[in-house]
């Protein structure tokens, strides 16, 4: 552990925020982003204009390495329906 600490330290400071950049964008790209995706689509799927489904789309197209990641975990699933007898 002391070697790790000592070798994070001897790094220029240029690299440590780059490689704090790349972590944090990736970060960003593959979890956060398809989490509010996955959000939104939950709220509007089923109300959405064609609009606003192509704008949906596009955002699965555009963030699916993330969604991919995260599709295990979320259920997308119809309410269950009451039914009377």
């Amino acid at each position: 552990m002391d070697t790790i600490i000592n070798v994070i330290t001897s790094l220029p400071l240029d690299t440590l925020i780059t490689a704090g950049l790349y972590l944090g964008l990736s970060a960003l790209y593959l979890l956060i982003m398809p989490g509010f995706v996955y959000f939104y689509l939950n709220t509007r799927w089923y109300v959405a204009s064609s609009f606003e489904r192509a704008f949906m789309y596009f955002l699965m197209f555009f963030f699916f390495p993330g969604v991919l990641l995260l599709s295990p975990f979320l259920n997308f699933r119809p309410k269950r329906r009451q039914v009377n007898p």
